[in-house]
């Protein structure tokens, strides 16, 4: 599947999920923190929410990458030396 300016792969999708998921989820530690007042609430909030955000990220990106409207086609360099 073509995103951007090359192909979007699996791995890629599933490292971004995890990347966003680990700031999303000091967000959610810090907000739960505030709202209960309890360390062990907040954490417990924060470390549910890690395995489901993430698993619904990655599948949210992969239908978005199905999903044609916005993209451009790629084109690939000339790879023939002809210029």
């Amino acid at each position: 599947m073509f995103l951007f300016r090359g192909i979007e792969s699996h791995p890629r999708s599933f490292a971004k999920a995890v990347s966003w998921r680990a700031l999303g989820s000091v967000d959610t530690f810090v907000l739960g923190l505030i709202f209960s007042g309890s360390m062990k609430t907040a954490g417990a909030i924060a470390g549910t929410e890690v395995i489901t955000k993430i698993i619904l990220f990655y599948g949210h990106e992969r239908l978005w990458a199905t999903i044609p409207w916005g993209h451009r086609r790629y084109h690939a360099p000339d790879q023939s030396g002809e210029g």
